[in-house]
C-alpha cells in the first residue's frame, strides 16, 4: 500500500512568505488550435513537499543536486506528536523509539497547504542531537520549515548541517498511521539549487519479510 504524503503542486499551494507562488505559463495549447500542449513552470524550489539542501542554510554547503539519494529511500518511521500550534518539540515529545534512520513527525499544526498559517509547530534543535545519538539520518515534518517561522538564524537547520541530517518539509501525513515504511522521496538532481520538490511516498513493509 502507499501513502502519498506530497501536496498538490498547483496556483493554489501557498508558499513561504514572499518566495515565488507556483504559476503555469501555456506557451502551446492544443484547446487553441496547436499541435500540441506545452507549458512552464514557474515556483520556488521549496513547493510543497521538499527536500532542503545544505546550501540552503549554509555558504558552503552541497546543493541538493550533490546530495546522496540514499538519504530520501529506506525504512522510515512516522511519528504522530501530541503538540500545539507554536510549540518547540523536544526529545521528550517523542511518543515512541526511534528504530529507523528516517524519522518523519506528524504535528497537525499545518493542515491545509493553501492557507499559510505562521504559527506552526517546529523542533527545538536538542532534537536533533537527540535523533542523532540514534543513528537518524533525515528527519521530516508536515510543515514548511523545521524551525518556527520567525526563525532568523535558523538553529535546527545548523544541527542538522552538524549532523548530517537531511531535511524534508511540508509533508501531508494526516492520513498516515503511525509505524514503519519505506520512504521514497527522491529530489530532482538541480544542480547549485538549494532545494528540490519531491513526490514524497510512503510504502507499507511485508510484516514477514520488512520489504516494500
Amino acid at each position: 500500500m502507499l501513502f502519498d504524503i506530497s501536496p498538490p503542486i498547483s496556483p493554489a499551494l501557498k508558499v513561504w512568505p514572499g518566495d515565488t507562488p507556483v504559476s503555469r505559463e501555456i506557451l502551446q495549447d492544443i484547446d487553441r488550435g496547436d499541435n500540441l500542449t506545452l507549458c512552464t513552470l514557474h515556483s520556488t524550489v521549496h513547493a510543497g513537499a521538499h527536500a532542503d539542501a545544505p546550501s540552503h542554510y549554509s555558504s558552503d554547503g552541497a546543493s541538493i543536486g550533490e546530495q546522496s539519494l540514499d538519504y530520501y529511500l529506506g525504512p522510515c518511521q512516522v511519528m504522530r506528536v501530541d503538540t500545539a500550534r507554536s510549540d518547540l518539540l523536544g526529545s521528550a515529545a517523542l511518543p515512541a523509539t526511534v528504530t529507523t534512520a528516517r524519522v518523519l513527525f506528524a504535528t497537525g499544526t499545518f493542515p491545509d497547504p493553501t492557507i499559510f498559517n505562521e504559527d506552526f509547530a517546529a523542533f527545538a534543535p536538542e532534537l536533533i542531537d537527540h535523533l542523532h545519538e540514534r543513528g537518524v539520518r533525515l528527519v521530516g515534518i508536515d510543515t514548511p520549515s523545521v524551525d518556527p517561522f520567525a526563525s532568523k538564524d535558523l538553529p535546527v537547520h545548523r544541527r542538522c548541517l552538524a549532523h548530517d541530517m537531511a531535511i524534508l518539509e511540508g509533508l501531508c501525513l494526516d492520513a498516515v498511521p503511525a509505524g514503519v515504511y519505506e520512504l521514497i522521496a527522491l529530489p530532482l538532481p538541480l544542480m547549485g539549487f538549494d532545494a528540490s520538490p519531491v513526490r514524497a511516498v510512503l510504502r507499507t513493509l511485508d510484516a514477514t519479510t520488512g520489504a516494500g
